[in-house]
């Protein structure tokens, strides 16, 4: 019964000569989320911040399977630890500049730590990503994890040279 309705339903004939002779090739088209859709036509905090701004963390991803190279920046209120700001330019698919696009949404306005929670899994589900897709939404963490090091590197630099100053002046002394 499920073969004559399918046949039906592709407009396939009933003869087994007439199907044999003539293959029916159906293309079922590939529909994106419209979570995906949204932040696509839409991205939200496309930019860059100033890489050189102490309290600036950039993090930049790629993925060599299929070229999609991700630059995600978090600004940091020194004072708060609070994400104050976040941008990101993203080369890639329809899924990969969607994903970068709820992570810098979901970064501001949350505290360091708190952003190092956010998993792919939670990204791909609000996006509902398909699979073979999934790699987008990693890159997407990969992003905010590596923008968070290069801030937490920035601070921790700044800090010891600035320890460092009182000592040499105590030397020249």
């Amino acid at each position: 019964m499920l073969r004559f309705a399918s046949k039906k339903l592709l407009g396939q004939a009933t003869g087994a000569a007439q199907s044999a002779s003539r293959p029916i090739q159906v293309t079922l088209p590939r529909f994106y989320h419209e979570n995906v859709i949204d932040h696509y036509n839409n991205p939200r905090n496309v930019g860059s911040l100033d890489k050189n701004d102490p309290t600036v963390g950039t993090g930049l991803v790629g993925a060599p399977a299929c070229g999609d190279v991700m630059k995600l920046q978090i600004k940091v209120d020194e004072k708060t630890g609070q994400i104050v700001d976040a941008r990101f330019k993203t080369f890639g698919c329809g899924s990969a500049i969607a994903s970068s696009s709820v992570a810098t949404e979901w970064v501001k306005g949350k505290q360091m730590q708190e952003v190092l929670s956010i998993k792919n899994t939670e990204i791909a589900k609000h996006l509902s990503l398909p699979p073979v897709k999934l790699h987008c939404s990693m890159l997407a963490e990969d992003a905010i994890k590596a923008a968070v090091k290069d801030y937490e590197a920035k601070r921790a630099k700044s800090s010891s040279s600035s320890e460092a100053a009182p000592v040499e002046k105590a030397a020249d002394a």
